[in-house]
């Protein structure tokens, strides 16, 4: 216990004395999976507007795609990548292998599914009469999107949120193509990963707080989100 208790006390030591090399890996973190939600969630918004709402050939193939796509371990996902970027695979020249950018496309592809999945749920139980407008005034489908999301946007901004804290606490693709880089992709639980196995707990506790804090906020943002909506309701 007492092993415990110091090191999570220099835990808090390392986070209030803005740590150079600590504070570097929590950037790296962000910045990595901020620029995977940026990407990915558009894409991710307009797929699932598109499987709720048009009706197209292979769409419930797609769909079943998605579904198995949500339970893709991410270890898989990093060593399918790792295959392609790597200096043999098909990808190789692109030199993206142990990059942030191979770890924002690792995220990107975790991210996506998900955002997906929860944004088609919405827009399925929306109600209709948004679409049935739409459709009354014939405004163009990229508009109808807008306004539909624009509509939903406390379940839109749920998915997000979840995509979010997906990628921000996986560990094995970012592993595998980021290459744990210090300063450059070393993020926060590869840290976690690395400072446990040599036995250092202080980093690893105070990085595990960052996350932990990273998700008290990310649902405190969705519940915030929510609540204003049942207020307005």
């Amino acid at each position: 216990m007492e092993t415990i208790a110091g090191a999570s006390i220099d835990a808090l030591k390392l986070l209030i004395s803005f740590d150079a090399d600590l504070w570097q890996i929590i950037w790296v973190s962000y910045s990595v999976s901020m620029r995977a939600i940026f990407f990915a969630a558009p894409l991710a918004i307009v797929c699932a507007y598109l499987l709720a709402f048009q009706r197209f050939f292979l769409r419930q193939t797609i769909i079943l795609l998605l579904e198995t796509w949500l339970a893709l371990p991410a270890v898989v996902v990093g060593l399918t990548l790792y295959i392609m970027l790597s200096r043999s695979g098909p990808l190789g020249d692109w030199g993206l292998l142990f990059t942030q950018k191979a770890m924002v496309i690792g995220q990107m592809i975790l991210a996506f599914p998900i955002i997906a999945a929860m944004a088609f749920a919405v827009f399925k139980g929306c109600d209709e009469r948004i679409r049935e407008t739409t459709i009354t005034l014939g405004i163009p489908q990229w508009k109808a999107l807008l306004i539909t999301v624009r509509e939903l946007r406390f379940g839109i901004l749920a998915a997000v949120v979840a995509g979010f804290g997906r990628i921000i606490a996986e560990v094995g693709c970012a592993l595998m193509v980021g290459g744990n880089i210090l300063n450059y992709t070393r993020n926060m639980t590869t840290a976690i990963a690395l400072e446990t196995s040599k036995g250092s707990f202080s980093g690893g506790i105070a990085l595990g707080m960052v996350l932990l804090i990273t998700a008290l906020s990310l649902n405190y943002v969705v519940f915030k989100f929510g609540s204003d909506r049942n207020h307005l309701l």
